[in-house]
């Protein structure tokens, strides 16, 4: 009798969805990466003997063990970050059949679990649009937008994950962890490789099951929707410029006019941004500085100059130049590598019963968690030094910066660059920074720490996630 053995590279992974009243609402096909686990342990009781020895110099010494219950189903498996752009409405496999703009919307080959960790199961891959207010998720026909604004629940979106051994043969060995949810994503900004999200989360059991019928399946043998991870920028703005000034520019003139004309040369600021001015600029109404220390919102910017809406005319004191100048608090750090994980802190429930062999029953959501770190050289510039790596940890040194419990910072990772397509964005308004760290090697760099937080404690605004894709290319 021949002996059929499983082989990993032969594995496909299917992800099936549901609605609130529990009807499927599509099965995903979704490509994983070598190196993915699934397994359900055993919790068991051992009692033991153990006595003194009796007349005869005999003593008792046995033991019994109990199957307590089962441990709730640990998956993981890595996918790379795969957007695209639907082809249309009616076409088979395709991740929906909107009716607006001729159902040509962005959309991610993983976007199933990215609806399992942000909100409520109620998803609908195929037939209409995904209700924003349930799962947090917003396509149209320029991205497709992740938040959590619906990840405040006790209970999260569950489906069920099939592994299905040696897929494309009659003898194929499918698993089923069912009522399966995402506990963590993790983005990994390796330089030299793909764009890869490690997933991993838990299920209440682990069946033998039949192969699901795939309903959404497009873009998944496409070429040209991966992400090079080499074409990765950061971007960060403090929120307190006059600590974190980031790139300053010497203020020379400040005009005495109803809309006061700042002249600051090769500023870089354009209209919308906000600009601190550090210093005290002499130009007083009643004692106090209406310019030195304040920030301001930049318009009618030249290369040059620029107008902050301040009546300068009827200031006491006069500018003296050299004694201010102005900070948009952005740091330009290239990165050299760098990891997002996002956490749900899920603990799964399970019965202690005893005389019977205990299944989980379902799971509840903990505090959310967002991480992250990034590396980048420790890089001084001998003409300019603002904005720098090296400038960047002597502000978060500063004696000013250690009168701060807390911090923010504007943080986006442009994973495969600003403008390209495809890409992701990763987009933190808030997120807190710690003192970076150096790491003494070859070439010397700095390692810093983040926490992404909501701008109030219950709220939920600390993340975005946008997709940006092309129209694949099969």
């Amino acid at each position: 009798m021949a002996t059929n053995l499983f082989f990993s590279r032969d594995t496909k992974v299917y992800i099936e969805l549901f609605n609130s009243s529990g009807a499927s609402t599509g099965v995903f096909e979704v490509p994983v990466l070598d190196g993915f686990s699934f397994s359900q342990a055993q919790n068991s009781t051992e009692v033991t003997l153990a006595e003194m020895e009796n007349s005869a110099g005999v003593s008792k010494r046995g033991r019994r063990v109990f199957n307590d219950s089962l441990a709730p189903v640990e998956w993981s498996f890595a996918t790379y970050v795969r957007p695209f752009e639907s082809a249309g409405e009616n076409v088979t496999g395709n991740a929906n059949k909107r009716t607006g703009t001729n159902g040509h919307t962005q959309h991610a080959v993983e976007e199933a679990l990215w609806a399992m960790f942000v909100g409520a199961a109620d998803y609908v891959a195929t037939t209409t649009s995904a209700d924003a207010t349930l799962t947090g998720i917003t396509s149209d026909s320029t991205d497709m937008d992740i938040d959590f604004s619906n990840s405040n629940k006790s209970l999260l979106g569950v489906g069920n994950i099939y592994f299905s051994l040696d897929d494309a043969t009659s003898n194929r060995k499918v698993y089923k962890c069912t009522d399966a949810v995402v506990n963590e994503a993790s983005l990994d900004f390796d330089i030299d490789g793909i764009a890869t999200i490690n997933w991993s989360g838990f299920a209440s059991t682990l069946v033998e099951a039949s192969q699901p019928t795939r309903t959404v399946f497009e873009g998944i043998n496409a070429t040209n929707n991966y992400i090079r991870n080499r074409l990765t920028q950061l971007t960060i703005t403090a929120d307190d410029k006059a600590t974190f000034p980031g790139n300053q520019t010497p203020v020379t003139a400040i005009s005495a006019a109803a809309n006061g004309v700042i002249t600051a040369n090769g500023h870089g600021l354009t209209d919308g941004d906000t600009v601190t001015f550090v210093g005290n600029c002499g130009l007083t109404v009643s004692g106090t500085d209406i310019v030195g220390g304040l920030s301001f919102t930049v318009a009618n910017a030249t290369t040059n100059d620029f107008t902050i809406g301040v009546d300068t005319q009827s200031t006491s004191g006069s500018f003296v130049s050299g004694q201010s100048v102005v900070g948009d608090g952005d740091y330009s750090l290239t990165l050299t590598g760098g990891s997002v994980t996002m956490t749900n802190n899920i603990t799964y429930l399970t019965p202690e019963t005893i005389g019977s062999v205990n299944t989980p029953i379902g799971h509840v959501s903990g505090a959310r968690s967002i991480s992250g770190a990034f590396t980048c050289y420790l890089a001084f510039d001998t003409t300019d030094n603002d904005g720098t790596s090296t400038d960047f940890f002597n502000d978060m040194t500063s004696a000013t910066a250690k009168t701060k419990v807390v911090n923010s910072f504007a943080t986006k990772f442009l994973v495969g660059g600003s403008a390209a397509t495809p890409r992701l964005e990763l987009s933190f308004p808030t997120a807190h920074f710690e003192i970076p760290a150096h790491s003494i090697e070859d070439v010397i760099s700095v390692e810093t720490t983040f926490q992404a937080l909501p701008s109030t404690i219950d709220s939920t605004n600390e993340a975005t996630i946008k997709y940006v894709g092309v129209t694949p290319d099969v």
